[in-house]
């Protein structure tokens, strides 16, 4: 982990920075404040940022690469909820706000960087500016009505009309997702995503 002060590309950091659909609006003077608690990492495709089920949660603002929001059940079995790339954020918010355990795990699809501080210090950085904390819970809102629909969509739709759906709402992530990684997220089987193609029908 590294400040964005000390890091050799802080420059190119700080413009991914001002992308972020949350932070983009921020003033000179919020920068300021807010870059003093935020931490660069660079992950490996695999590694956890978040482990479900844990207390200590951190804020997420994704630099390049795509993250992914997965539930384990007991018995071992993963569910993708959400996929997000550069400029958006991942969050175990509600869950922090609630006092709960974080309900999900945050995954590495690719290679990614992010900056990420942690959620207490967010929120106090948030108190001083209701203005970024109202952007911030229409957001986290916005990204738990997509997981609803997400979840309507695979008890309604066909395997084709769920990739359908998913190339049209998402198409700039369907060529950078792995296709396993597609196929969990869309509750089907690697072959019948690759069958489907192979038939014309997506």
């Amino acid at each position: 982990m590294t400040s964005i002060e000390k890091h050799p590309e802080r420059n190119v950091i700080r413009v991914q920075l001002k992308q972020n659909t949350v932070l983009k609006e921020l003033t000179e003077a919020e920068v300021d404040e807010l870059e003093p608690d935020l931490e660069v990492i660079d992950c490996h495709k695999g590694d956890r940022l978040l482990h479900q089920g844990v207390h200590d949660m951190e804020q997420y603002f994704i630099l390049e690469g795509i993250l992914k929001r997965v539930v384990m059940s007991p018995q071992g079995k993963e569910m993708i909820l959400r996929f997000a790339d550069e400029r958006n954020i991942e969050t175990s918010y509600a869950a922090w706000r609630l006092q709960t355990p974080a309900p999900y795990s945050i995954v590495c699809v690719t290679r990614a960087r992010v900056a990420k501080l942690p959620l207490p210090r967010w929120v106090s950085f948030m108190t001083r500016h209701p203005e970024i904390k109202a952007r911030f819970e229409h957001e986290v809102m916005r990204e738990m009505s997509e997981i609803m629909a997400h979840t309507i969509t695979l008890h309604l739709l066909d395997a084709p009309g769920r990739v359908h759906r998913f190339f049209r709402k998402h198409a700039d992530l369907s060529e950078r997702i792995p296709k396993k990684e597609l196929a969990a997220y869309l509750n089907l089987s690697p072959e019948t995503l690759s069958r489907l193609k192979n038939q014309g029908k997506i």
